[in-house]
Parts: structure tokens; C-alpha cells; sequence
């Protein structure tokens, strides 16, 4: 079972936080909700291990 990454694990952070922001930039907030959904779902389908899913979910998920 692989277990999911906390640490840093990319290279570059800032310059990744930067295309997610600019992902958005001149989006309706409805525009910018499907394109959260999509890019989630892509990375779910490329991550594919639903072990790690849960586990990344459970992490996100608000207390």
C-alpha cells in the first residue's frame, strides 16, 4: 500500500502556486469551482491508488 506524500515533494513550490493562481485569474467564481473539479479529478486519475486518495481526503477535509 503506498501511503501519501506530506512533505514537499516538488521542486520549484512557488512557481506551481503560481500557475494555480493564475489557472483562475478572469474566472467567475462558478468558472473557477469547475476548473478546482477538473484539475481534480485529472490529478485523482493520474494518482489512480484510491488508498492514497482516502488518504489525501481525509487530510483536506475540514475539522
Amino acid at each position: 500500500m503506498t501511503s501519501l506524500i506530506t512533505q514537499t515533494n516538488i521542486k520549484n513550490p512557488d512557481d506551481i502556486y503560481q500557475k494555480l493562481i493564475d489557472l483562475h485569474k478572469g474566472l467567475t467564481p462558478e468558472q473557477s469551482q469547475k476548473v478546482n473539479a477538473k484539475l481534480i479529478l485529472l490529478l485523482t486519475n493520474h494518482i489512480g491508488d484510491i488508498n492514497v486518495i482516502q488518504q489525501a481526503i481525509a487530510l483536506a477535509k475540514p475539522r
